[in-house]
């Protein structure tokens, strides 16, 4: 897509920042003034500051919005696609940071070129996945329906695997997928030996709350728990 298509969006060169955490500042909240708060009272509790994650895909979104606005020609949300998604990722190469080799380059599949060289930068696909991810959960969250979000459409899963293949081999880098480490909880066991004595029952023996019979002579309880090595502590 051509990016003069969309002259005049809010996004460009110096509102966006490449990164996992990359999105385009389209305006900055203004704390009410005191005159707006008369009447508010000292009582009155503000609303929670947005973490960083809600603050970036609140920009992300209307960046999406502005886009669709400045369209050639303008396009709904409702008549949006995956291919119009696309479109967005691809315009949004003009304002990447990382170098991405051709074919042609000599330095093609190096990680760590020796000199610069005249290849063309775009969006990181780390950055695209993430943008993509906040942009499918704000879709939903403004009303609209799982199963006709175009962030989710096979079609961008597809260009986004093949923009993390051919980056990988144009950088000679490999993205591989991060596994989750299992949290191991050691859990100390604690045996407890408890001596209950039953006391008699005043008219002939009377059963407990429950129902179960206390014996006269008294029981002993082993409560307790082992660990993985099968070690039992008796307090």
């Amino acid at each position: 897509m051509d990016p003069a298509s969309v002259g005049g969006a809010a996004t460009g060169p110096s509102s966006i920042n490449e990164g996992p955490s990359s999105g385009v500042v389209i305006a900055s909240a203004t704390p009410p003034t005191a005159s707006q708060q008369g009447g508010a009272g000292e009582s009155s509790s503000s609303p929670a500051p947005l973490s960083r994650y809600e603050s970036q895909k609140r920009r992300d979104w209307n960046t999406f919005l502005q886009y669709l606005k400045n369209h050639k020609p303008p396009l709904t949300l409702a008549r949006c696609s995956g291919a119009h998604v696309i479109e967005f990722l691809k315009y949004l190469d003009q304002f990447g940071k990382t170098k991405v080799h051709i074919t042609g380059c000599p330095y093609f599949g190096q990680p760590n070129p020796p000199v610069p060289c005249t290849c063309p930068l775009k969006q990181a696909w780390g950055s695209l996945d993430a943008l993509i991810g906040r942009l499918r959960a704000a879709y939903e969250e403004n009303g609209g329906r799982p199963e006709s979000n175009p962030f989710a459409a096979r079609a961008v899963r597809i260009y986004l695997r093949e923009v993390r293949e051919g980056q990988a081999k144009a950088r000679g880098i490999a993205y591989e997928k991060k596994k989750r480490k299992r949290s191991t909880v050691t859990t100390t066991a604690v045996g407890a030996n408890v001596s209950v004595a039953a006391a008699p029952a005043a008219d002939g023996g009377a059963g407990s709350g429950d129902g179960e019979d206390d014996s006269a002579g008294g029981t002993a309880a082993n409560v307790g728990t082992s660990t993985a090595a099968a070690t039992t502590t008796n307090v």
